[in-house]
């Protein structure tokens, strides 16, 4: 399997926000959007080639046992990290997959928690919406919003699409974060703001 890097932070977004993590991420991505903030993992031949065991022992070496795995977009691999994912749930591990919503998912869905993040129109790209119905409670959905054109977007969207799992609206980094807060303030849907920890504390 392609692996950027493997590496031990704090979680910086969605259910676990602020809890120690191993990072597990994947080389290469079908998309292109402006916000992404890991471009070079784009790139499916960047980094190394390692074998289930190779990536098994890394894991285990940072003592970590809640792995989130990312990208890239790591569900590109899946039928590679399917075998991973099995081992590790049925090591005890708490696993997270981030997925930009354009890979259908439910086979890694016994294995771990979905972040399925809902591309917005400032991102320059677009999600496969039919995919929420695949969220279960247990899993999250991700809006990065921008502008006012986002949070259109979102609100549409999620006023027409049921939606199981929890939502949350992650503000671009730098963008005006208190305008979008009081936006969702006039909104009676079922979201949450989160700011990217990882960014305003400076780790990766």
């Amino acid at each position: 399997m392609q692996v950027c890097e493997i590496f031990p932070s704090l979680q910086g977004e969605g259910r676990n926000q602020g809890l120690r993590c191993c990072f597990l991420r994947l080389a290469g991505c079908n998309l292109n959007c402006r916000w992404c903030d890991t471009p070079g993992a784009r790139d499916p031949n960047t980094g190394e080639d390692l074998t289930t065991d190779d990536i098994l022992r890394r894991i285990e070496e940072t003592g970590i046992r809640y792995l989130c795995v990312t990208g890239g977009e790591p569900l590109l691999r899946q039928d590679e990290l399917l075998p991973l994912l099995q081992e590790l749930s049925s090591r005890g591990y708490t696993i997270d997959i981030e997925t930009n919503g354009t890979i259908p998912f439910r086979q890694v869905q016994p294995y771990a928690s979905i972040c399925m993040d809902v591309k917005c129109p400032s991102s320059g790209e677009r999600s496969d919406l039919s995919l929420l119905a695949d969220i279960r409670q247990t899993d999250s959905v991700k809006c990065v919003v921008a502008d006012d054109a986002d949070l259109d977007y979102v609100y549409e969207k999620i006023r027409s699409i049921p939606i199981r799992g929890e939502i949350y609206i992650s503000p671009v980094h730098g963008s005006n974060y208190r305008g979008i807060a009081e936006v969702l303030m006039t909104w009676d849907l079922p979201v949450r703001l989160q700011l990217q920890l990882h960014k305003q504390i400076g780790v990766q």
